[in-house]
């Protein structure tokens, strides 16, 4: 347990937590919407500090990042919790677990040290923040950010983009990328299906891109939820009008069995995500990829201008025909952060 790093006082013992855009107002001996941050004795505290319930080494491309240092291993690291109620959760059992059982914060106690000390000993040169929503454990993920910094390790967030602009300020000197969830175009989708709102979201895409930290976006295509063309076409025309053509988007297969709450709906069918990518494509974007299929085209990076095959990924498994980001046969440089 640490005191938090973003709250105010609001009035006698009640505080305003500033991590993210709920904004709680937190009543003292209560947890805000995340349910792990509690006010204690008038003052805000972070219950799941160090607390690590993940901590494996990773392929990058897991997270999904395909222009961050592909083909390297990255330490992954979280904590439960989640500023997010998402019914599509795939980690939901971790995610949630405070909110099913308030006792539940469980986890491996680590220190910011042992972390930059486990990514540098095995020779990984980034840290991921991920599995759960790293707003949730800013505290302890800006002490190791600062520490990897040091170190030369770079730092990378998978996150739902439900972050303050207070948070946020704090966090983009030590951030080299991150792979922001863009749910649905739908502000709806994000009332009823996550518990948060859409316009955040964008707000924060839009100041990482002014920052020039590398972004990369991803979508769950959920059947007969967020899998219509229309909304497809105007996720692809944010991106290229608001974050440029060179952001790469993943579209990604939806497992309902695997889900919180949607164990009724089907998987998305392949020729689902090969439409969006077309459409993404069509609408200008350089890189769009579908995943959770392995052995589609679209697991693949080829040069925008020419054509060739510059990076061949089955699953997990990769093959670079690239020269350092660039594109053999035209030397057309591929955006990303590629050594």
């Amino acid at each position: 347990m640490k005191e938090a790093y973003f709250w105010k006082k609001v009035k006698e013992k009640t505080v305003k937590c500033l991590n993210c855009p709920h904004y709680c107002v937190i009543e003292e001996g209560k947890r805000g919407i995340c349910g792990v941050r509690e006010n204690i004795d008038g003052k805000l505290y972070s219950l799941n500090y160090g607390k690590l319930c993940a901590f494996n080494l990773d392929p990058i491309e897991k997270k999904p990042f395909f222009h961050f240092l592909p083909g390297t291993k990255s330490l992954s690291i979280a904590t439960v919790g989640c500023n997010f109620a998402c019914h599509t959760c795939q980690n939901w059992h971790i995610s949630q677990a405070p909110k099913i059982n308030k006792e539940d914060i469980w986890g491996e106690e680590v220190s910011p040290e042992d972390v930059v000390k486990t990514a540098y000993q095995n020779k990984a040169p980034s840290i991921s923040y991920t599995y759960t929503e790293p707003t949730i454990f800013s505290e302890f993920a800006l002490d190791c950010m600062k520490l990897a910094k040091e170190r030369g390790l770079k730092n990378n967030w998978v996150s739902n983009g439900y972050f303050s602009k207070e948070l946020f300020a704090e966090i983009a000197p030590y951030l080299d990328a991150i792979n922001v969830d863009l749910k649905s175009f739908e502000d709806e989708f994000y009332i009823k299906y996550c518990g948060g709102r859409l316009q955040p979201v964008l707000d924060n895409l839009k100041r990482l891109k002014e920052k020039n930290i590398w972004v990369e976006v991803t979508t769950l295509v959920v059947p007969t939820l967020n899998d219509k063309e229309e909304i497809f076409k105007n996720i692809a025309k944010f991106i290229k009008e608001e974050l440029g053509p060179e952001t790469p988007w993943h579209l990604t297969q939806f497992c309902g069995a695997i889900s919180w709450k949607l164990q009724h709906l089907p998987d998305t069918p392949p020729e689902t995500l090969i439409k969006a990518r077309e459409i993404g494509l069509n609408e200008g974007l350089k890189f769009v990829y579908t995943g959770n299929v392995p052995g589609l085209e679209g697991e693949n990076t080829y040069c925008p201008k020419c054509g060739e095959l510059l990076i061949k990924r089955v699953g997990y498994f990769i093959q670079r025909f690239d020269k350092k980001g660039s594109c053999p046969k035209c030397q057309t440089k591929i955006e990303g952060i590629f050594e």
